[in-house]
């Protein structure tokens, strides 16, 4: 069953990573999706995966104001709405407690992972009033219980769940739905380039998978799954929710790996 024929689904980040994974999703559930990135190659490889039209990978800064808006507006003359907006675009960097972050990674944390909410709502607003369609934002399970060395990062993430509720109660009114999805661990490009690089790879592998109860580090697909459903009518009563993709790895104590 094809859960979002017919929606066009605004995706920011969507060349790599989760956003890929999702775009792929979607795009099996039926939707039109315009992939937004700020890397060029990676923008073409993706569309080239996805086997969709170049007119549909627009390379725009999230955190640019003129790139946003006229990304959206290029969205709009094409297809004439906008269903879905799914805010995925994110930094990780810097990794570093909050004395050593520097005041131009915090402001880059801080207008990927923020600022582009912000601009995606402020030019999609009105074509999501039209359609009494969504917002999907990926947020972190680091927003509820931090992480080591990635303090910038994790309040990020903080302000991205606390938009999200503010932001459900705000457009309720328009039937304009506002969720975020919160993975733990996900093996992605970077995830895997960074595992490599390791000096015992292995172990970190083995604990990756450890962390999560169900006992192993999922592929992006899980999150995208996950925001299949917060885009369709079956979470048509569902808003203001961040909602953990987590395998567990956010509940009781863990034995320590041995």
């Amino acid at each position: 069953m094809k859960l979002l024929q017919h929606k066009v689904i605004f995706l920011t980040g969507g060349s790599s990573g989760i956003g890929l994974e999702c775009a792929r999703k979607y795009l099996q559930h039926g939707a039109t999706v315009v992939i937004v990135s700020n890397d060029a190659t990676s923008l073409k490889a993706a569309g080239e995966a996805l086997a969709i039209p170049a007119t549909d990978c627009l390379l725009a800064d999230v955190a640019d104001p003129a790139g946003v808006q006229q990304a959206i507006a290029q969205t709009l003359q094409l297809y004439g709405r906008i269903d879905v907006i799914h805010n995925n675009a994110g930094v990780a960097n810097p990794v570093c407690p909050l004395h050593q972050t520097s005041d131009e990674d915090w402001q880059q944390v801080f207008d990927v992972n923020v600022k582009s909410i912000l601009l995606t709502t402020r030019y999609g607003l009105e074509a999501l009033k039209e359609a009494k369609g969504c917002i999907i934002n990926t947020s972190s399970l680091v927003a509820e219980i931090g992480q080591e060395n990635h303090a910038a990062y994790a309040a990020s993430k903080g302000a991205v769940n606390a938009l999200t509720k503010s932001m459900a109660l705000d457009y309720a009114p328009f039937k304009i739905r506002v969720n975020a999805v919160a993975p733990a661990g996900v093996w992605t490009e970077m995830l895997r380039s960074w595992v490599a690089a390791q000096e015992d790879p292995s172990s970190m592998e083995a604990y990756l998978n450890h962390i999560h109860p169900l006992g192993y580090c999922p592929n992006g697909d899980v999150i995208a799954d996950a925001c299949v459903f917060l885009a369709s009518k079956n979470a048509q009563f569902i808003t203001g929710c961040i909602l953990p993709v987590s395998g567990g790895a956010e509940l009781g104590y863990r034995t320590v790996l041995e």
